[in-house]
C-alpha cells in the first residue's frame, strides 16, 4: 500500500512545542491529514488517504485489523506515530471529544445524580444503550 516513505512524510510536516507533527498539506473538513497515494505513471490509481494512518504504517507498522488510530495528543492533524494508539472504536468514542462527548461523559459516571451506584443491582440498561437507576425509579413510584 504504502509508496509514501519516512523521508516523504517528514518533509510534509511542522513539528510543534508539545511534539506533534502537525501536517502541512491538505486536510479534511474535519481537520485530519491528507496524502495521495500512487500515481498514473505508476499505472496505479491515485487514491486519498488520512495522513496519519499512512504515517503511522510507515513509521510503526500495520494497524491491527479492528482497531482504529486514537490521538492521544487531541490534534486530528498530528501525524506522530508516537501520538497515536490502535484501539477499539468503544474506547476511542470514550476517549473523545466529538459529538460521542456525551455519551462519553455518561459512560464514565460511576453514580446517578442523587448519588446511587451504578452497579450490578442498581442500574438498568435501556435498549437503547442507555442506563437509569433501579432505586431512583422506586421513588418516583
Amino acid at each position: 500500500m504504502l509508496e509514501a516513505t519516512k523521508a516523504g512524510i517528514e518533509a510534509r510536516v511542522a513539528v510543534d512545542v508539545f511534539g506533534c507533527w502537525i501536517w502541512q498539506r491538505g486536510k479534511s473538513k474535519n481537520g485530519y491529514g491528507l496524502i495521495q497515494i500512487g500515481s498514473r505513471a505508476g499505472g496505479h490509481r491515485r487514491r486519498t488517504l488520512y495522513a496519519h494512518r499512512v504515517s503511522y504504517e510507515v513509521f510503526a507498522g500495520p494497524i491491527p485489523v479492528g482497531l482504529e488510530l486514537d490521538h492521544l495528543c487531541r490534534n486530528r492533524a498530528c501525524v506522530n506515530p508516537a501520538h497515536l494508539e490502535p484501539v477499539t472504536r468503544s474506547i476511542n468514542t470514550l476517549r473523545g471529544a466529538g459529538p460521542a462527548k456525551l455519551g462519553a461523559l455518561n459512560g464514565r459516571k460511576t453514580h446517578c445524580k442523587n448519588g446511587h451506584p451504578f452497579d450490578l443491582a442498581n442500574t438498568r440498561y435501556r435498549p437503547t444503550g442507555g442506563r437509569s437507576c433501579r432505586a431512583c425509579a422506586r421513588k418516583k413510584g
